[in-house]
């Protein structure tokens, strides 16, 4: 069993909930979200919001709240073997609703269909939110181009 060792992202000023599925081999090495050097969230997000592409977790967690994001994942423990979605097994959710009552989320979003398919299960009818699924910008993910990822994504500005 794998513990997810990541805290989320937030603050009061959060409106958007983005939801991955759980943190990739490089993310817990690393440290933070999205940690593979060609997965593609951040440079979706920097184009969306018009700005430099982040480099430096803090410079990251910035770009997130300084846009009203809210960020973490929909799995706290599994049973994972590297960073397979697929190989995913005996899940535990992360808190959710608690994350809610820190912050006004008013939407939220998933990345990718692993994470939407557990929230689906785990977590819509709890929280009383459907949520918006969006193509994953993980690498595997090859079919999306990043023109087409952020157009895709586009979705998620107010």
């Amino acid at each position: 069993m794998v513990a997810h060792p990541l805290e989320p992202v937030f603050d009061g000023h959060c409106h958007t909930l983005i939801l991955g599925s759980f943190p990739s081999v490089r993310s817990r090495e690393v440290g933070f979200y999205y940690g593979h050097p060609q997965n593609r969230f951040f440079k979706v997000l920097a184009s969306l919001f018009h700005k430099e592409l982040p480099i430096t977790v803090q410079e990251k967690r910035e770009l997130l709240l300084s846009s009203g994001i809210a960020l973490w994942d929909v799995i706290a423990s599994c049973e994972i073997t590297g960073s397979a979605d697929s190989s995913i097994k005996n899940v535990r959710v992360n808190d959710i609703a608690w994350l809610m009552q820190q912050a006004p989320i008013e939407r939220i979003f998933v990345n990718g269909k692993t994470a939407a398919r557990y929230y689906e299960t785990y977590l819509k009818d709890a929280l009383g939110i459907e949520a918006t699924v969006l193509p994953s910008t993980s690498p595997a993910n090859a079919v999306y181009s990043l023109e087409k990822l952020t157009d895709a994504w586009r979705v998620i500005l107010r």
